[in-house]
This record gives C-alpha cells, sequence and structure tokens, in this order.
C-alpha cells in the first residue's frame, strides 16, 4: 500500500471540497472495501476524506410512512432497526446475508452500495482488466467468468456487482440522496445510479467527483406487502451471490398477483430489476412452471458466457422458490 494522507471531515461541505479539489481523492467510510483494494494495489488514492462522523447515522421512520436511512448508518445497526426488520424485511435479509458480522459492524450504507466487483481480473494487478486500466482488455470472457454477470454486459466488461443491499433497496424503489461540491442536494433513483459498462466500464455511477452519498429514501412498502430476499451462494457462512433475489409483491383477490417486484443480484453489472417478467406475472396466480417461464422471458437480452450460462436457470428456479414461498407466508 503506498503512501496516503488522511483528514477527517468536520462537515458535508469541507468534505465535498476536499474531494472534489483533489483529483485523486476518495471518501473513506467504514473502509472495508477500499481499504481492502488498497492493499491490493487495485486503489491507490493520494487523499482519503473520513465522512464516517458526518451527521447522517440515523435511520428516520417518517409521518409519510417512508424511512431515510443515512448514507454512515453501519450495516449492522440498519438491520438492528426494527422499523427495518418489520416492513422492509427483504432488506434486513439481505443486509444479514451479506459478509461477516464484524464486517457488518463496519460496512456503511453509503460505502455498501458503492462497493467495487469482485471479478478477480479487477482485483489482480498482474492481469488485464478494462475497469481497472482503460484499454487493457477484459480477461474474465475468456477466463474464470462463473460468477460473473450474464445481462447488461459489454464486449468490454462482464463485472456483476456484489452488494446485497442494493439489490433489496431496488426492490423497494429506493432514491439516493446526494449532496453535491456546490452545496445542492439531487436526488438519484438507486436504478440510475449505477452505469452499465459499455465501452467505458471504468466509470461505473452517476456521481461526479465530490458527490457525497448522504442518505437513502425508502418509500413506505405497498399496502399489505410480503416481501422477501434470497442468495445462493457456494458456501453457506459468507460468499458473494452466484444468484440472488429480493421481492416485493401484494396479492389481491384468488391469490391474483397485484402487484410485483423482482429485483435481482449476481447477474448484472448493477441491481437487475427483471421488469418484463414483472409485467407478465402481474394480475395472474401463475404456477412454478409460468413464474420460470416468465423469469426467463425476463433474461431475453443477455449474454452469458460458456461458464455461466446456468445462472438463467438458476435465476429462474430462485424467483419460483421465493413466490411459493411468499404464498404460504401470505395464506
Amino acid at each position: 500500500m503506498r503512501a496516503f494522507r488522511y483528514a477527517r471531515a468536520s462537515d458535508p461541505g469541507a468534505a465535498a471540497t476536499m474531494v472534489a479539489g483533489t483529483p485523486d481523492a476518495a471518501y473513506l467510510g467504514g473502509g472495508t472495501n477500499l481499504v481492502d483494494l488498497m492493499k491490493l494495489g487495485v486503489l491507490r488514492p493520494g487523499l482519503l476524506v473520513d465522512v464516517s462522523r458526518l451527521p447522517f447515522d440515523v435511520v428516520d421512520h417518517r409521518p409519510d410512512g417512508g424511512v431515510l436511512i443515512g448514507g454512515a448508518v453501519r450495516n449492522a445497526g440498519l438491520v438492528r432497526d426494527e422499523g427495518i426488520r418489520r416492513r422492509y424485511p427483504a432488506v434486513a435479509r439481505a443486509v444479514l446475508a451479506g459478509a461477516s458480522g464484524q464486517v457488518r459492524s463496519q460496512a456503511t450504507v453509503a460505502g455498501n452500495l458503492l462497493q467495487r466487483t469482485r471479478c478477480p481480473y479487477f482485483q489482480n494487478t498482474g492481469t488485464p482488466c478494462n475497469k481497472r486500466e482503460p484499454g487493457s482488455g477484459c480477461s474474465a470472457i475468456r477466463g474464470a467468468h462463473r460468477d460473473l454477470a450474464v445481462i447488461g454486459t459489454s464486449d468490454a466488461c462482464v463485472a456483476s456487482h456484489p452488494s446485497d443491499l442494493a439489490v433489496a433497496l431496488a426492490a423497494y424503489d429506493a432514491v439516493v440522496e446526494v449532496r453535491r461540491p456546490d452545496g445542492i442536494e439531487r436526488l438519484v433513483p438507486l436504478r440510475d445510479l449505477h452505469r452499465l459498462p459499455g465501452d467505458t466500464p471504468w466509470i461505473e455511477t452517476v456521481l461526479e467527483p465530490g458527490d457525497l452519498i448522504t442518505g437513502v429514501q425508502l418509500p413506505a412498502p405497498p399496502e399489505g406487502a410480503l416481501a422477501t430476499y434470497r442468495k445462493v451462494r457456494d458456501r453457506w457462512s459468507y460468499a458473494f451471490a452466484v444468484v440472488s433475489v429480493a421481492a416485493v409483491l401484494r396479492r389481491g383477490a384468488g391469490g391474483r398477483l397485484d402487484e410485483v417486484r423482482l429485483a435481482l443480484g449476481g447477474v448484472a453489472p448493477k441491481p437487475w430489476r427483471l421488469r418484463a417478467t414483472e409485467r407478465l406475472l402481474t394480475g395472474t396466480d401463475p404456477t412454478d412452471d409460468e413464474v420460470r417461464a416468465a423469469t426467463r422471458a425476463g433474461f431475453a437480452d443477455a449474454r452469458p458466457l460458456p461458464d455461466n450460462a446456468f445462472k438463467i436457470d438458476l435465476a429462474a428456479d430462485l424467483v419460483a422458490a421465493v413466490l411459493r414461498d411468499l404464498r404460504g407466508a401470505g395464506s
């Protein structure tokens, strides 16, 4: 790890000014991903601006039924919140499915959304990677790509997004609060926060230099909604998703799905909403086979590689299992 400077921000404006004015600066929250990548030599910031003590560490349940989650809230603190566990169970389950207790006690909500891919070639500085070194090539396409993305990819990058929390937030139609260096606040729907790789995979979000995530707005869940998060991983204790699904749904008369939201993890460079599948299932009381068919239809634009094409069938089975479980929970 090369030498770097450290500064603790006293207020959001000072933090944004420091980062915006220093080309190789980075925000430091929990540091669970950033510091790891610095140790590997993948990231080499010259200045770390510590924002962990800024006043964005509260889970605020609001009169309109929604919630504002501060960007500096620790993941462990988020899941300890009784209102989150009761009203947004997919969020709580997603947090508990990610990392170890030790990591959750340090990792922040904002940092979780901005964590970098676990593509082995991104983390290995001895191999070409367009995301780490623009124009060097993508080693994963002809290399070890079993765990990587099958949809939303490009010829330049097939890396997948690793966050469990972001997948659950996508299913709840979360909105990210961002403070710009000029002090202006802007709102970014979570679905628009992360960019697809295209020809510029090193540009991963719509954030500009100095932009600071101060919080995440969760609208009130649909009345009577059922929700959950399930993750398929290679080992039970601690692993990133092979495929995961966050489901939020509301049933009507006769078990009909009046509303259904499905977000997937492990399959794309960002949390992936299965919009086509949602449309096909809404208004129906589908069988497992119909859910599987609708899920596969949601992958019509997929570009799987030889070793990860199985993820499409796995996702179809997982969505069917989750909807079956929620049917039982609502009966």
